[in-house]
């Protein structure tokens, strides 16, 4: 019950944030805003406020906490505006290109901008432990230390993809792999740089459950105070969206598999873990969320923010605005594709309960 109260919690807040980026910015560019919703489904209430401040727009918390909304007139094509007269600037379909662009993009920037601020935020309390690839630990008995790579080396790539950073280390050596032996290229402390053949040790858990372990660990230290906590905000920031555009990637081209992918039950496991672990674990996975939640946002993919960017892009090449019904119907097909999906990484994380 905490685990499901904290992630509707998690995502209520980062939802919100994501919304009042596009409220506040339709607003300054002289958009009419209908309504600015946290959850969807039935009104649960709702306020407007009062008339000397000439805010018409509607205020309104709903049922279901799986969403939200920023309702605002014209997003596609000139809509009827209901009991409303609207004039026609105050439609988003008729600002310029780049006010729309603003608009849309203003979600995904307040995402980016609350994960960096958990990040320092977390970084400034507890401190932060060192980002790039140095092998903090490699104990005797694992394949790491077996074939030669030492505390304090760096690991530069894995099979070829390039891990600057632990992220991208944990990534590469979860891809698909062919053979036993990985390829590490090592920057050695004394700046020569070497390749090495490791090849994972296999450990059966209680559960019979086989992973492969090569016993290589990141460096533990705490750097504390204001400028370490600035570096690492940005730099993992960095790292993380990096890792994220990795795979993506890896999953067009199948070196990833959809197992990798977790939806709302995964995340709820997650989310569970990290409240029983530290108050520390539970910002870091608001933050990752926050950023995950932008990274995707900015895809070109239909249905998305960045998918509604795209259409902008190729108006602004062909000097005409998209047919609204055509633009409406490509949306539907990619938001149906993605609700799909979502059920099927579902499914997935309900087996893997059992």
């Amino acid at each position: 019950m905490v685990a499901l109260i904290l992630l509707i919690l998690i995502l209520g807040i980062l939802i919100f944030v994501h919304e009042l980026g596009h409220f506040i910015t339709a607003k300054n560019r002289g958009a009419y805003v209908y309504e600015f919703a946290l959850g969807m489904g039935p009104k649960l209430f709702s306020f407007k406020r009062k008339k000397e401040t000439g805010d018409p727009t509607v205020y309104s918390l709903r049922l279901l906490p799986i969403g939200g909304y920023c309702a605002i007139a014209g997003e596609v094509g000139e809509d009827d505006g209901g009991d409303v007269k609207l004039e026609k600037n105050q439609y988003m379909c008729n600002k310029k290109i780049w006010e729309r662009c603003l608009i849309l993009i203003a979600g995904v920037t307040m995402n980016f901008l609350v994960g960096i601020i958990i990040l320092f935020v977390s970084a400034l309390i507890w401190g932060s432990t060192e980002q790039k690839s140095f092998v903090g630990s490699a104990p005797e008995e694992y394949p790491i230390y077996q074939a030669g790579i030492e505390v304090g080396d760096r690991i530069l790539s894995i099979d070829g993809h390039k891990t600057n950073t632990w992220d991208k280390i944990t990534l590469a050596l979860n891809l698909k792999h062919e053979g036993n032996d990985y390829i590490f290229e090592v920057e050695k402390k004394d700046g020569t740089i070497k390749e090495y053949s490791v090849t994972p040790k296999e450990e059966t858990d209680e559960e019979g459950n086989t992973t492969h372990v090569f016993g290589v660990g990141q460096p533990s230290e705490r750097r504390k105070g204001f400028g370490q906590a600035c570096s690492y905000a940005f730099y993992k920031t960095g790292s993380i969206l990096s890792s994220m555009g990795t795979i993506i990637w890896s999953l067009v081209t199948g070196q990833l598999s959809l197992n990798a992918l977790s939806g709302p039950i995964g995340v709820y496991s997650v989310v569970g873990e990290a409240a029983q672990t530290s108050a520390e674990s539970v910002l870091y996975l608001m933050a990752y969320l926050s950023l995950n939640l932008g990274f995707i946002n900015i895809l070109p993919f239909p249905a998305f923010d960045g998918g509604r960017v795209l259409f902008l892009i190729i108006e602004g090449i062909r000097k005409k605005k998209m047919n609204p019904k055509v633009e409406n119907t490509i949306n539907a097909i990619g938001f149906a594709l993605l609700m799909l999906l979502m059920i099927i990484i579902s499914i997935k994380d309900v087996i893997n309960l059992f």
